[in-house]
């Protein structure tokens, strides 16, 4: 079949430039070239190469030709090995650090919902600490729209924490209940063209990410392939790849910079540089937006790998020592609430169980205390005004229910 050559042009503008540099080649040859096969002349003809990558990409047209992985680049050179050696140390005294917790979902509970907060404001989703963490705890559902997006992206966390361990795997369909859970649908892959990335301020098209629903679940599956393959690459090299490429296919509607935050977080586990997920980016990346965005755009159009794996190590070593010291803090403040329960409290009511129920998530409520076992209803509302007596927690009234803020550790998590 014989396409008009305006169509071809649109289609693939590498044919155009390649028509213009040697008008005299052959229609019927031009016709039969594939987009790749012309990106193969233009990269070995010394005249077109000259011109960079950047002539093969127009950020107008779905990006079909996105390259599988692994990149063809090379992505351990000396620069990017020297700083996985830094970040690797703080991820490890990171992980040894929160192995001497002895429940550390005292840490995953906190530092989960200010995680689910920041990735949630990336996309413009904004709730406030207390809202956040008040809904967390109460059973009202009379809670506003972005604070329930929000919780929802904690229990998709949860959920793909769960099944990864489960299965071992990050795969596709994992992928899709993650959204699905984040946008509380049925989301699938994008089936529908016209999806762009725009500069919000002044339109411009900034990229189309691939599409056709069998084109996306092609790249998801070379995607599943890097991500499992023992290819001898270091893993924090490989979650900045992977991190990339999920973010270029863009293969849901909604929802994929959430979907892409928990991948790099489940990543982490399934490589076992953590035990449990604690690791998170999401404010490192709202505290360097310009330079995320850039970067990224950076391999697309340049393909320059080494300054974005550079960038994504730089964002584990800084936050893996944020996390640590936060964790420290939050180790301190308990210590300092139990010496504090140990001196106010009536001997009847404290216990190492009960201080550490109240750093589980910064309210607390008479259930809390009944499903860890510490004490009957009537009795667990006793323990917990005495909290407030002796100035360790503050009381507010939510609905029928009346919640108990841990006040200090509120504080410490909202900085």
């Amino acid at each position: 079949m014989r396409v008009p050559l305006g169509h071809v042009f649109h289609i693939c503008p590498r044919i155009l430039l390649l028509w213009t540099r040697f008008p005299n080649m052959s229609t019927a040859w031009t016709y039969r070239l594939s987009c790749r096969k012309i990106a193969d002349v233009l990269q070995s003809s010394p005249i077109l190469s000259q011109e960079g990558p950047t002539m093969d990409f127009n950020p107008a047209i779905p990006y079909n030709d996105l390259p599988p992985l692994p990149p063809k680049a090379e992505i351990e050179t000396k620069a990017i090995l020297k700083k996985v050696a830094m970040a690797g140390r703080s991820l490890a005294e990171l992980k040894g650090l929160g192995a001497t917790i002895p429940d550390q979902s005292i840490l995953v509970n906190s530092l989960v919902l200010r995680e689910a907060k920041a990735s949630s404001e990336i996309e413009n989703i904004i709730t406030t600490n207390d809202a956040l963490y008040r809904a967390f705890t109460a059973s009202s559902s009379d809670v506003d729209p972005a604070t329930k997006e929000v919780l929802r992206y904690r229990v998709a966390l949860w959920e793909g924490f769960n099944e990864m361990k489960k299965h071992g795997l990050l795969t596709t369909n994992l992928f899709i209940k993650l959204v699905q859970t984040i946008r509380e649908n049925q989301a699938g892959i994008r089936a529908v063209p016209g999806t762009v990335i725009q500069n919000t301020k002044t339109g411009a098209i900034l990229y189309t990410p691939p599409e056709g629903e069998f084109v996306i679940r092609e790249k998801l599956k070379n995607l599943e392939e890097y991500i499992h393959a023992d290819d001898g690459t270091d893993p924090l090299v490989k979650i900045a790849v992977i991190h990339y490429q999920f973010e270029a296919i863009h293969p849901f509607s909604d929802g994929n910079g959430r979907v892409g935050r928990i991948i790099n977080s489940l990543y982490l586990v399934a490589r076992q540089l953590l035990d449990v997920p604690i690791l998170y980016l999401s404010k490192y990346i709202i505290d360097t937006k310009n330079d995320y965005y850039k970067l990224l755009r950076s391999v697309t159009a340049k393909g320059d790998w080494e300054s974005w794996v550079l960038y994504m190590l730089d964002a584990i070593q800084t936050t893996a020592v944020e996390t640590r010291e936060k964790i420290v803090a939050i180790r301190k403040l308990m210590n300092q609430t139990l010496e504090t329960g140990r001196v106010k409290l009536p001997a009847r009511v404290y216990s190492k169980e009960l201080i550490e129920t109240l750093f589980r998530q910064p309210y607390t409520k008479v259930q809390h205390l009944v499903d860890a076992g510490i004490a009957e209803r009537k009795t667990a509302a006793v323990y917990l005004r005495e909290l407030e007596t002796a100035g360790i927690l503050r009381s507010h009234k939510s609905g029928r229910e009346v919640l108990f803020l841990n006040v200090k550790l509120f504080q410490l998590l909202s900085k």
